[in-house]
């Protein structure tokens, strides 16, 4: 599993696509990736975890159990476990994850789905009497300003 570390996951990383490498196509396969260099085009996917690093720059969609972005990614990402958007990370596209980090300079442009969301509540059905015991108890929950003292 992806930590926050900013290293390579604890998993033996099995393929490399170097940062001299230019990739296009689908990449197939059961072990973890890490990928340094340029992805054109594409679909990459594995059982295992994709580590995109720094000064990679992928246009492809991404499968994998987690996903670990610090280069640019344009394309869809599908993480059954976390996908982690580092701080020099860029991801345009959607999101269908377990869990989702994004650091704080890190940068996300898309839709993000996490599997076992919960429904949003129905407040469609709460009647009128039930909305003012709701206002009210809002109401006694807000902080009240500081009175004066004089002296």
């Amino acid at each position: 599993m992806l930590g926050r570390s900013k290293s390579a996951p604890i998993d033996k990383i099995e393929t490399v696509i170097g940062p001299n490498t230019n990739f296009r196509g689908r990449l197939v396969c059961d072990g973890s990736i890490r990928i340094d260099g340029v992805c054109e085009e594409g679909v990459i996917e594995t059982l295992g975890n994709i580590v995109i690093g720094p000064q990679a720059k992928v246009a492809a969609d991404l499968i994998a159990e987690n996903v670990s972005v610090s280069g640019a990614v344009t394309g869809n990402i599908k993480a059954a476990g976390r996908l982690e958007i580092l701080s020099t990370g860029k991801v345009w596209g959607n999101v269908d994850v377990g869990s989702f980090l994004l650091d704080e300079e890190g940068y996300f442009r898309g839709s993000l789905a996490m599997k076992d969301e919960p429904e949003p509540p129905d407040f469609s059905s709460i009647s009128t009497e039930e909305e003012v015991i709701l206002l009210d108890t809002a109401e006694e929950i807000e902080p009240q300003p500081a009175e004066a003292k004089t002296e």
